[in-house]
């Protein structure tokens, strides 16, 4: 089961930033106004690279269901691989309205990448439940999982910001220069969403700051403490991506690597907060085991 949990995630995180190579390279109708068939045809004829990169994304879409349905079978805590396996469901059919608009409402793929990091908190939730991440040994007290908790929920805006900047139009250029506006090429809501999203980075930089430099402080498990270090790590790694990012204009490779590792910080601060909620709630057990037998 740790080794199932552990591959639904990979393929997840794998499926997401495929997903965002898709609308960086165009590759969104690769397999025109079709779905679940691609130009009409189940096994399509991979006659250009669009079709290749929007068939592949459906591939792994299609593994990662079989995937949870295995999992959500196997698994004696059903509960995570169920929502996973209804939030993935949800997101296909999304997928498939949002190609029936032709990728012209920014707002629902948005949405739709919300609920892609949805998906992995589930699975995150499903891995540290299985054992995985060290959580038959971490420690951590209440005020790490607040503040843990605090960092998830920080996160999740901060990508689903992000997700609406990089669909909708103007909004990713409109703000020239980091880490402050050199020059504002376009205005209105465009500017106001990078702003907001740019603020929340820089917000959520510092709070992941404070929480890794707490739980050391405060003396916390070795698991809790490397898992807030390594959140850390990923948001400060995804603001040098995103400086090189804005002063290069936005190429497109590194457009996708700010997408992959703005998933890689959500993926490590929900790790970090469902660690520390597994530990207290471990040690609410041993505690007293009254309520889980009610």
């Amino acid at each position: 089961m740790r080794k199932l949990s552990l591959f639904a995630l990979v393929i997840a995180y794998a499926h997401t930033v495929l997903g965002a190579i898709v609308r960086i390279s165009g590759s969104g109708m690769g397999c025109g106004e079709h779905w679940p068939d691609c130009n009409s045809e189940y096994v399509p004829t991979l006659g250009s690279t669009a079709t290749i990169i929007e068939f592949s994304h459906r591939m792994l879409a299609a593994t990662l269901v079989v995937t949870l349905v295995v999992l959500a079978v196997k698994s004696k805590d059903r509960g995570p691989a169920l929502l996973a396996l209804g939030t993935t469901v949800v997101a296909a059919l999304l997928g498939a309205l949002i190609v029936a608009l032709s990728l012209s409402n920014p707002y629902l793929i948005a949405v739709h990448y919300a609920l892609a990091m949805l998906l992995l908190a589930t699975l995150v939730v499903a891995n540290v439940r299985a054992g995985n991440f060290g959580a038959p040994n971490v420690q951590a007290s209440e005020r790490t999982m607040r503040s843990t908790r605090a960092g998830a929920i920080l996160a999740f805006v901060v990508v689903v910001m992000g997700a609406l900047v990089a669909n909708v139009p103007g909004a990713a250029p409109s703000c020239q220069g980091f880490p402050l506006c050199r020059s504002v090429l376009v205005g209105g809501v465009p500017f106001a969403l990078h702003i907001v999203h740019r603020s929340l980075a820089f917000l959520l930089f510092g709070h992941l700051f404070a929480v890794a430099l707490l739980t050391r402080k405060r003396h916390e498990g070795r698991v809790i403490i490397l898992a807030t270090r390594l959140a850390f790590s990923a948001v400060v790694f995804q603001i040098i991506v995103a400086a090189t990012m804005v002063e290069l204009h936005l190429p497109a490779p590194l457009q996708s690597l700010h997408q992959a590792v703005g998933t890689l910080v959500w993926i490590t601060a929900m790790t970090a907060a469902a660690l520390a909620d597994f530990a207290v709630r471990e040690r609410a057990l041993e505690l007293d085991p009254r309520p889980v037998l009610a």
